[in-house]
């Protein structure tokens, strides 16, 4: 559940918030939410105890409600998710990866003062940093949980630093920068969604527990333990971190640090704070190749459900890596990488997956009712999909409407258009097969790559 976002998400959070005091309690705020979500999630996953998470969840859930609608859900999520939710947070961790990689050396070049140079080295690296995750998740599975297993341990060193620095700070008395309290907190609802955007983005793994409860023993005792230790503990490390950053840059200094991380080491490390940008780097690395493999078994899903091209699900003959998927992701990313910044990906990502968290909660709801008599090993209250939905519509409501930018509107345009092909190819099945069966040839051709179950 520990990702980059610790790493991305502070200095937006703060700036958002107005104030420390008021950033803090988003924090707090946002590992109640995770906290919520997780039990909420728990219940989704024992009930449909199969790959897809949400995809499966939908399909059960609304499917059989209605002839259209019904599988209009499932669609949407799979279309947004691969073409858009993946790639806009793979390039949110390159650009992160590229960030923290170039900063000291920008530094070192005195590149900092050139502000267009810096973007052009920053986008480069991470085009680059691209095509490397994208050449490993293509080339073979054993050399991705090689890497994976290397650089995932890299995320807890940093943050330990960072949480180490902070404390001395704090025992040599140096906490000036958190006498601010509540001064200048905002008052804007747009600018606490936007806050609660940052903050959750770190959390975001929150959504993963579903991936193990049809392993667990005892879910009804195991799911809530696990969750109730799990999420608080990584709520008091964001909050230490947090606070570690707070008590060593001012609030001006952390709102324009483009890798606050680095800012910190260079006041604390001295000679040795090129240990944190070298584990940051390595981290947001590993999450970005994860991240890209990951979404491949939702393209298999949907792909063998004919809501996708079937040809998104077919495996290297030899290698048995998913290298239509993996190469669509990097396509797709490339082009936000070389268009987008990070926290307008952020904020853009972030406003499609809270919809879609809401769309789960809603999904839970009429399961309630039209699978009420299938045993539940875990069952949560009610409130807390209600209380989880009603987040989820205030996170994508109050940027549409109190800030209706290109970014929400794009995100609008996307989810209308999936709705259209959904429309014309999966309801009225006109799809244009002579087109789709010669896609699928020339992708075999080209990538030597077959359907799974014949590989």
């Amino acid at each position: 559940m520990i990702g980059s976002g610790i790493f991305v998400s502070p200095a937006s959070a703060l700036k958002y918030s107005g104030s420390v005091g008021m950033c803090i309690v988003v924090w707090a705020s946002c590992g109640v939410i995770s906290l919520l979500g997780a039990l909420a999630y728990s219940e989704l996953g024992t009930l449909v105890p199969r790959s897809g998470s949400e995809y499966a969840y939908f399909i059960d859930s609304f499917g059989p409600l209605h002839k259209f609608w019904g599988h209009l859900p499932a669609f949407i999520y799979s279309w947004i998710m691969i073409m858009v939710i993946r790639p806009a947070e793979i390039a949110v961790l390159t650009l992160t990866f590229s960030q923290y990689f170039c900063e000291p050396i920008l530094d070192a070049l005195c590149v900092q003062n050139n502000p267009d140079v810096k973007e052009n080295v920053i986008k480069i690296v991470a085009l680059i940093a691209l095509g490397i995750t994208t050449y490993i998740n293509v080339s073979s599975v054993k050399l991705y949980i090689k890497v994976q297993n290397i650089f995932g341990s890299c995320k807890v060193v940093a943050c330990l630093i960072v949480i180490c620095g902070g404390i001395y700070q704090i025992a040599a008395g140096n906490t000036k920068n958190l006498s601010r309290g509540f001064e200048d907190t905002t008052t804007s609802p747009r600018d606490f969604a936007m806050a609660f955007y940052s903050g959750l983005w770190a959390y975001d793994g929150w959504s993963s527990v579903t991936v193990i409860t049809e392993e667990l023993k005892n879910p009804e005792v195991n799911i809530p333990r696990s969750i109730f230790i799990a999420v608080p503990l990584v709520t008091i490390l964001y909050i230490l971190m947090n606070v570690s950053y707070m008590t060593v840059l001012t609030y001006s200094e952390m709102i324009s640090a483009p890798a606050v991380a680095v800012t910190f080491g260079d006041r604390i490390l001295g000679p040795f704070s090129i240990i944190i940008p070298i584990g940051v780097a390595l981290s947001t690395f590993g999450c970005a190749l994860s991240l890209q493999f990951g979404v491949t078994r939702l393209c298999y899903v949907s792909g063998q459900d004919g809501f996708m091209l079937e040809s998104l699900s077919f495996v290297h003959y030899k290698k048995m890596t998913p290298a239509p998927a993996v190469l669509l992701q990097g396509a797709i990313s490339f082009l936000f990488i070389s268009t987008g910044e990070i926290l307008e990906l952020i904020e853009f990502a972030s406003f499609l997956i809270w919809f879609f968290y809401g769309v789960a909660m809603v999904s839970l709801i009429v399961m309630r009712k039209t699978m009420k008599d299938i045993k539940r090993p875990y069952k949560v209250p009610l409130f807390i999909p209600i209380f989880i939905l009603l987040v989820a519509l205030y996170l994508s409501i109050t940027p549409i409407v109190l800030d209706p930018t290109p970014k929400y509107l794009l995100a609008l345009g996307f989810m209308m258009l999936g709705v259209l092909i959904y429309y014309w190819c999966i309801y009225k099945r006109k799809r244009p097969t002579s087109f789709m069966k010669t896609i699928t040839y020339y992708v075999q051709i080209l990538f030597q790559v077959v359907p799974p179950e014949k590989s």
